[in-house]
């Protein structure tokens, strides 16, 4: 059986396929099997400044709501924490907080609804789960938040 030279629709379908793939990774698409909506680090403010951080419309919007958010998880504060902080880049390091003041505008602090191992601090993974904003404080860790995920669960992307 002669063996068909494959057609251009089919190196072009290929191609568009490989490159929809790509895109949760490049940040230009939320992922295909994301939950909810996706929020992303550039949307958590409004705006920045020497009066403090204000949350944008949209955080006020999806809080409540189950949203999807790609990043890197922080290396945990310890091995069998059941929370760890996602940021927008990776880091070496935990950037835990002492007060909401020096709260980075970058990180997100997931509660997880069941242990899961953790990751690599390289890897970049889809986090979902309940937003909530507003300074609050971990009454078992006293780890100050401005925004949390509850009730969350990730997967490497």
């Amino acid at each position: 059986m002669p063996s068909r030279s494959p057609r251009r629709s089919d190196l072009t379908r290929r191609a568009a396929l490989g490159l929809l793939g790509a895109l949760p990774v490049l940040g230009i698409a939320g992922p295909a099997r994301a939950a909810g909506p996706v929020l992303r680090f550039p949307e958590l403010y409004a705006k920045i400044g020497v009066l403090g951080m204000e949350f944008s419309d949209k955080v006020k919007t999806l809080a409540g709501k189950r949203v999807t958010m790609l990043g890197f998880m922080a290396p945990p504060l310890k091995a069998e924490a059941n929370f760890f902080v996602l940021t927008e880049i990776p880091m070496s390091l935990c950037p835990f907080c002492s007060s909401d003041a020096d709260w980075p505008a970058n990180i997100v602090v997931v509660y997880l609804a069941r242990t899961q191992t953790f990751v690599q601090p390289s890897q970049i993974i889809e986090v979902r789960g309940r937003l909530e904003y507003g300074s609050w404080t971990d009454p078992e860790t006293g780890f100050v938040s401005l925004l949390r995920l509850r009730e969350a669960s990730y997967e490497a992307t």
